[in-house]
C-alpha cells in the first residue's frame, strides 16, 4: 500500500523527504507541502517536485494524509504538532523533537490525549548500521558491556549507541566529556565541494557515560559528515566477540575463534549492467539488512528516510511505533548532558 504524506517546512531535510519519495513513487506519495513562513518558498517547493502547495493547515487537512512531516526549525516545531494534532493529522517530526523541556512535555500532553506523534530518528535504520545491529542482537558477541559510536551527532550518536549497548532509557551513572579544537582543511558543505582551499576550526567531542555493567563512548568530529578526512567508525565489545566496523570477531566455542566480515553487496561496478543500487549486507552467506527498496538508486541516508517513512505508515495503520516521543527526548536529553560536561570537565 502507498504511504500518503504530506510535508510542513522547505528546507534541505524536507527536500530529502521529496526526492525520497519521487524514487519510490510505488510505496510513497508527496501529496504536497505548507510552508509555515512564506507561501513563496512553498510554491517553489511544490513547482520542483510537482506536488501542492498548500496556503494553511487546513488545506493540508482536507487533503487526508496518511500522516505529516514536519520538517522545520525546532522552535517552530511545538505549534506545528499543536495545530496538526487539533486537525486529527498523526505526525512524524524532524529530530531535534524540541528546543526544550517544557515543549518535550507538551509534545507528551498531546500524545496522551490522543495525538499520533512519533520522530523522525532514522540512523539506526541505515543499512550498515542496521547490519551492525543485527550482529549484536544475533549473539555473536555475548553479553555486550562497551560500545564507542563515532558515526553521528549529539542525539543520533547517542540513538545509535544506546540500540547497539542495549540500555534502553537507563539513565548513565556518570558523564564525562570533552570539546577538543583543532585545524582541519574543510571539506564539503551541503553546497558542494570545496573551491579553495580553506582551514577551519573543527571541534571534536568525546564522551564516556558509564551505566550499571556498561560504558558508551561517544565521540564525533564536527565536519564529520562530509569530510574526505575524517570517518566514522562503531567499536562493540561483548564477553565472546568484538564488532570493529565490519569485522567480526568471535568464538564459535572457548577454543574456536572465528574472523568473519560484513560485506557491502552493491551492483553498478565495473562490467556489471544492473544499475547503481544497494542490494544490502551479508554475513557469513546470510542476508543482513536487505535493501527493500532495490532498485531504487538511493543513498544509504535516503534508505532510512525511506525506512522511518514506510515504518510511520504502518503506525498509523495499526502496527508498532517506529521512534517514540520518550526515545527522542532520552536522546536529546544525554545529548544536551554531554555538552553541559564537556564545558564543566574541560573547564
Amino acid at each position: 500500500m502507498t504511504a500518503r504524506f504530506a510535508l510542513v517546512g522547505t528546507g534541505f531535510r524536507a527536500h530529502a523527504f521529496a526526492r525520497v519519495a519521487a524514487a519510490l513513487p510505488d510505496r510513497l506519495r508527496l501529496e504536497g507541502v505548507f510552508a509555515p513562513r512564506t507561501a513563496s518558498a512553498g510554491a517553489a517547493f511544490a513547482a520542483e517536485w510537482g506536488v501542492t502547495a498548500w496556503s494553511s493547515l487546513d488545506g493540508l487537512a482536507a487533503s487526508r494524509p496518511d500522516f505529516a512531516v514536519v520538517s522545520v526549525h525546532a522552535s517552530a516545531t511545538p505549534a506545528l504538532l499543536a495545530a496538526l494534532a487539533e486537525r486529527g493529522i498523526p505526525v512524524l517530526t524532524e529530530t531535534p523533537l524540541a528546543p526544550h523541556d517544557e515543549a518535550i512535555d507538551a509534545a507528551r500532553a498531546l500524545e496522551r490525549a490522543g495525538a499520533r506523534i512519533q520522530v523522525a530518528e532514522q540512523y539506526h535504520l541505515e543499512p550498515l548500521i542496521a547490519a551492525q545491529l543485527a550482529i549484536v542482537r544475533g549473539e555473536y558477541l555475548g553479553d555486550v558491556s562497551q560500545v564507542c559510536v563515532a558515526v553521528a551527532h549529539d542525539y543520533h550518536g547517542i540513538s545509535v549507541g544506546r540500540l547497539l549497548l542495549g540500555t534502553g532509557l537507563e539513565q548513565p551513572r556518570s558523564i564525562t566529556a570533552f570539546h577538543i579544537p583543532s585545524p582541519i582543511v574543510e571539506g564539503p558543505s551541503r553546497s558542494g565541494d570545496p573551491r579553495e582551499e580553506r582551514v577551519v576550526t573543527t571541534t571534536r567531542t568525546i564522551a564516556v557515560l558509564e551505566f550499571d555493567g556498561a560504558v558508551l563512548q561517544y565521540d564525533f568530529d564536527d565536519q564529520q559528515y562530509r569530510s574526505w578526512i575524517r570517518s566514522p567508525s562503531v567499536l562493540v565489545r561483548g564477553s565472546r566477540g568484538e564488532l570493529r566496523d565490519t569485522r567480526v570477531r568471535y568464538l564459535a566455542s572457548f577454543d574456536r575463534p572465528v574472523v568473519s566480515d560484513l560485506v557491502r553487496l552493491e551492483t553498478g561496478g565495473a562490467g556489471n549492467h544492473e544499475g547503481m543500487f544497494l542490494r544490502g549486507y551479508s554475513f557469513e552467506g546470510m542476508s543482513l539488512s536487505a535493501n527493500e527498496f532495490a532498485p531504487a538508486r538511493l543513498a544509504d541516508d535516503e534508505i532510512s528516510l525511506a525506512r522511518i517513512l514506510v515504518a510511520m505508515h504502518r503506525y498509523v495503520e495499526g502496527g508498532e511505533a517506529p521512534y517514540s516521543i520518550d526515545q527522542a527526548a532520552y536522546d536529546q536529553q544525554l545529548a544536551t548532558a554531554i555538552h553541559r560536561a564537556a564545558r564543566r570537565d574541560g573547564a
